[in-house]
This record gives C-alpha cells, structure tokens and sequence, in this order.
C-alpha cells in the first residue's frame, strides 16, 4: 500500500526523556523528518539552514503571513520565529511522517489546522520527583530555570488527556518500543484519510 503523510506530535516536560526517545526510534524507521522553526535571524555559528532553522528574509516572513503559511508564529527580541506550512505539506506530500517536538499549546494549533492526519503523544517521567532529578542531574539549567521547568509542568501534565496516547519515561527501553509503535499506527491511520475512495477501488477489483 502507498505510504500517505502524517503528523506525529510528541509533547511534555523538559526531562522527560523525548530526544533520548527519538534516537532509539529513528533506528527502526525511515522518511521521517523532523518539523523546525523558520526565522528572520542571522544564523550563529554552526547553525545550518534546513537543519537548526529554516532562514529567511522578513520581507519573505512576512509574504507568508499574509498568505497564511504558518501554523503559528510570533516576533521576538526584532526577529520573527515561527512554523511553516510549506516543508509541512511538502514532507505529507512525499509520505513522510512530520514529527513535532511541542508543547501542549503548540498541540492544540497543529491539531485545529491539521487534525485528520494528527497522531500525538504526551510523554511525562513516572513522578513530579523523578523529572526534578532529572533536571538536577543533567547540570545544565540554573536552580532558577529547573523551578519554572517544574512549575510548567504541573501545568501541562493536566493537558494529557487531550492526547491519543501517554508514555511513562519509567524504563528507555520499553518506553522507546511503544513510540516506535505509536509512529506505526501513525502511517496505519494515514491510510483511512480516504476510505470512500478505499472501498470504491475495492468494490471495483
């Protein structure tokens, strides 16, 4: 069968384990790409374009505003950040599965404009205590941004029923086996988007 593309939206705490996830699960499958942020900034140093962002110029940012290319977008600091419908419709046109790194409010957007090809998964560790020494042990936040990453959240842990499915990031291993599962029945569900013309061309064999 014809491979169609979908949208897998993976969201929940910083800590809870997503990147470390998606390594193990990228092993197992392939025309996967990962959706990026599109911005007016200058690239820093060992930034690449179509790799750490998609640059361009804000005359174009704004072109695409007006022609309501983005799935969401806003200004900050001078520069506009957003994401962009174009590598979105190309990579679903191509058969690719569009994985989304994003938070709950970034799942409700992606799923009021695109929900019929949306398959999301909210990933959390087992306890508030685990994620916290999580943090702690990574050494790479100050005590300051742990307690915001914290009190976010015990925000966001309250969205999760709005997700297909929910992972405990208790055991790398097991938890791996169920995204890779879960990225499968994305592709699967892909395949009914069109079920009229599905048993037409059934009827007609």
């Amino acid at each position: 069968m014809e491979k169609k593309g979908a949208i897998l939206i993976l969201s929940g705490p910083s800590g809870c384990g997503k990147s470390t996830l998606l390594k193990k699960v990228y092993e197992y499958i392939n025309d996967y790409t990962f959706s990026i942020s599109t911005t007016t900034r200058e690239p820093r140093a060992g930034e690449q374009h179509g790799v750490d962002y998609f640059f361009v110029s804000r005359s174009e940012f704004e072109e695409d505003i007006k022609n309501g290319q983005f799935l969401e977008w806003a200004e900050v600091h001078g520069n506009y950040y957003g994401t962009s419908l174009k590598p979105i419709k190309k990579a679903l046109a191509e058969g690719k599965l569009v994985i989304f790194d994003i938070d709950v409010q970034g799942h409700e957007i992606v799923r009021k404009k695109l929900d019929k090809v949306v398959t999301s998964v909210f990933i959390t560790t087992p306890t508030l205590n685990e994620l916290e020494n999580r943090l702690n042990n990574r050494n790479t936040d100050t005590k300051d941004v742990i307690e915001k990453r914290i009190e976010n959240a015990k925000y966001e842990i309250k969205s999760f029923q709005k997700y297909d499915y929910f992972i405990e990031n208790d055991n790398l291993e097991e938890a791996s086996m169920q995204l890779l599962s879960i990225a499968n029945i994305a592709r699967i569900k892909a395949t009914l988007f069109e079920k009229e013309k599905l048993i037409k061309e059934w009827l007609e064999d």
